[in-house]
């Protein structure tokens, strides 16, 4: 393996910066001493050829309930579908700041709907609020690149990186894929795009897919409300499943996985 022969994760830059001709710009800076590290994989080996990598994924995420790892937020505020049904999600430390802030009220719950979990467009949020919370569609996919490039020098795998972008186009999509190769990415992941339509949004306060209680979930209780049509009932041998993670009975519930 690299690490048996003394190349880091960051060395193989310069065997990637090799294989590309020489195109190759990312930060190499850092500030330990690798040396001693060197000289004990150089006396006792190593275990394993790989043992660096970034998780959970989005199937990890989902079943323990959080964010993605180094993805930002998809959104604020989103339907999930799985065996169980329909479930809505909502940033709880959004609700957590929203409310120290006076801000977390019905009209609120219905902007956040409206506007599927972004805060850009909801006048009444401040701007640094905006700011933390931005979601995945709503972050430049060249910082997500810039951000891939600092991590990929300290892994000794390629890394799952989602690209995200709102407007995609044939300029952006090129500029992109050539700025992660620059900077050394090993490799990318899925490109995820904003489709030309959206779901209608419901109004309805009794609307049982876009209910969202009025603590965000924070009291303790089931944030996501279970939903199904009729026909996909009769088709159910009893109830679907709603548990949660952090419920008893979930790690053994083979819907929920």
């Amino acid at each position: 393996s690299l690490w048996d022969r003394g190349i880091l994760p960051k060395d193989s830059l310069d065997l990637l910066a090799e294989e590309r001709g020489g195109y190759l710009e990312a930060d190499r800076s850092e500030s330990m001493d690798w040396s001693a590290l060197r000289n004990r994989i150089k006396e006792h080996g190593m275990r394993n050829s790989n043992c660096v990598a970034i998780a959970p994924t989005a199937t990890i995420s989902n079943i323990i309930g959080v964010a993605a790892c180094i993805e930002p937020t998809y959104q604020n505020l989103y339907v999930k579908s799985n065996l169980s049904g329909e479930f809505t999600e909502i940033n709880e430390y959004l609700v957590r700041d929203l409310k120290a802030r006076g801000l977390w009220d019905e009209v609120m719950i219905s902007d956040l709907k409206y506007f599927d979990g972004s805060l850009a467009k909801i006048d009444r949020i401040p701007q640094d609020l905006r700011e933390i919370y931005a979601t995945a569609f709503e972050v430049e996919p060249s910082w997500l690149v810039e951000a891939a490039s600092r991590r990929q020098k300290w892994i000794d795998q390629a890394q799952s990186l989602n690209i995200y972008m709102a407007g995609a186009s044939g300029k952006k999509l090129d500029e992109t894929y050539k700025l992660a190769w620059l900077r050394g990415l090993k490799t990318t992941y899925y490109l995820r795009t904003i489709g030309a339509t959206h779901m209608e949004k419901s109004t309805s306060k009794t609307g049982a897919l876009n209910a969202v209680s009025a603590d965000g979930g924070l009291s303790g209780g089931k944030v996501a409300t279970y939903a199904t049509s009729q026909a996909a009932a009769e088709e159910l041998d009893g109830p679907a499943c709603v548990l949660r993670p952090g419920d008893a009975g979930f790690e053994e519930c083979e819907a929920c996985q």
